[in-house]
């Protein structure tokens, strides 16, 4: 019988190799024996939807219970006991009070900044989206303060919406009013940045590096087809003797790279971005639990598509552009193809949250220990309002929420209110979070 002792393993505990730097998850071997067990982080995240929802098929119209969810709210029905849906929540800076960036651009920069940024207004802090306002408090604690995660192309140059710089339309993140942080949507980047060394050499010389390795074993293939020609078994055997020296070479190099030669992460080091959207959601939100379960980071933004999407749903028979179809003018059959989409990214988000829900952390799931933001700046995508906003909070912040209801505030309710109760229960004194007004009562009952 194994004596039960007092020593633990360091919360803080990496496992390092060449090229690699691993973090352990919550280990029931963190916790000394005989003691409390310590209580598991918070994590905060946001998953943005672009372009709008079809509001016919979310609207939930009384609060209470979640007892029948909407059709496109039906991926969720099995984790009803997990979600808390948020009714009449406002971004008011995305509305066209000001001139600037076209409705698109305001509802992705205002969403989570509760302004228009280069705007200001007395007695307030606006520019800053509050994921950096928690990052920039706690992001300390970990190795990255946050991740940005994006699931479309990031573009810095350029124009779009009526004119106005992208940098509206395709960042939601906002260190400052004039600093945008570019969601990660290369899939291997985004690993380099959680398990590699390199993250921050240019996307050239990475490039370059992986080039010269495989022209290294082409040229040992090339050669060794010459000379097997030409040579008897005996040394045949031999040059695949050194083939295989080779590719075993080229294994440890890339698995040092992963998993500094002691674990692997879980998943193989992507190369490329999946052509199928649900396997590219899949392996990005595979990366972003990781570095959750891992306490890589505690704060992160996921952005499922820039403002202004154009990307076709073929995987779900769509193979219209997102963007154009939500101008639908109430036609009955574009509307069919927007609350299709709609209900697919539910769908995706569904799945990352039951994949949280069943990952034990001590006596309790990651699921619990998260709060997890889903919404739009946008409700209808046709007139582009920016009220009455679709909005989803899941988990329980650390057993503090009590999801599993419906509540509807009063109209015109800063969903920036929402953002400030987040950030207060992560510990983050933020007196206003843009235009918030305060927080938002009622999501505990304890």
């Amino acid at each position: 019988m194994t004596p039960i002792t007092k020593k633990a393993l360091q919360r803080r505990t990496f496992l390092r190799g060449l090229g690699a730097t691993v973090a352990l998850p919550f280990l029931d071997a963190m916790t000394p024996a005989l003691t409390a067990a310590t209580s598991a982080p918070l994590r905060v995240a946001w998953f943005y939807v672009p372009n709008g929802i079809d509001m016919r098929n979310w609207v939930i119209p009384d609060p209470g219970p979640l007892t029948k969810l909407p059709p496109i709210l039906q991926p969720l029905d099995s984790l009803k006991s997990e979600v808390l849906m948020l009714s009449n929540l406002t971004a008011n800076w995305g509305r066209p009070l000001l001139v600037g960036a076209g409705d698109h651009g305001r509802a992705l920069a205002a969403y989570m900044t509760g302004s228009f940024v280069h705007q200001s207004v007395s007695n307030l802090k606006l520019g800053v989206s509050a994921d950096q306002i928690i990052a920039n408090a706690i992001g300390q604690q970990t190795r990255l303060p946050s991740l940005e995660i994006g699931l479309e192309e990031t573009r810095q140059a350029g124009n779009c919406d009526n004119g106005y710089s992208c940098s509206y339309a395709y960042n939601i993140a906002w260190k400052t009013a004039t600093q945008p942080l570019p969601p990660v949507s290369e899939p291997r980047i985004l690993f380099e940045r959680l398990f590699g060394t390199d993250v921050f050499t240019s996307p050239e010389d990475r490039a370059r590096r992986l080039g010269m390795r495989r022209s290294i074993l082409d040229s040992v293939m090339e050669s060794t087809k010459k000379v097997q020609a030409s040579v008897g078994p005996v040394d045949r055997r031999k040059l695949d003797e050194y083939l295989s020296s080779v590719r075993q070479v080229e294994q440890q190099v890339e698995r040092a790279e992963k998993d500094g030669k002691v674990i692997v992460p879980g998943i193989e080091k992507p190369f490329g971005v999946p052509a199928d959207f649900g396997d590219y959601f899949k392996l990005m939100t595979d990366m972003l639990f990781i570095a959750f379960q891992a306490d890589l980071t505690r704060v992160a933004t996921v952005m499922i598509g820039r403002e202004g999407s154009n990307r076709p749903y073929p995987e779900i028979g769509i193979p219209d552009s997102h963007h154009p179809i939500t101008h639908h003018q109430k036609n009955p059959v574009l509307l069919d193809k927007i609350s299709a989409i709609n209900t697919y990214h539910v769908k995706l988000f569904a799945a990352f949250l039951h994949r949280l829900l069943e990952t034990k952390e001590g006596d309790s799931n990651l699921l619990n220990n998260s709060m997890i933001c889903y919404g739009s700046g946008l409700s209808d995508g046709d007139t582009h309002l920016h009220d009455e906003l679709p909005t989803i909070l899941a988990g329980r912040g650390g057993n503090f929420f009590t999801p599993g209801r419906h509540i509807i505030y009063q109209r015109e309710t800063p969903v920036t209110n929402l953002f400030a109760t987040m950030a207060q229960r992560t510990g983050v004194r933020a007196d206003h979070v843009g235009d918030s007004t305060g927080q938002l009562v009622d999501l505990s009952l304890s």
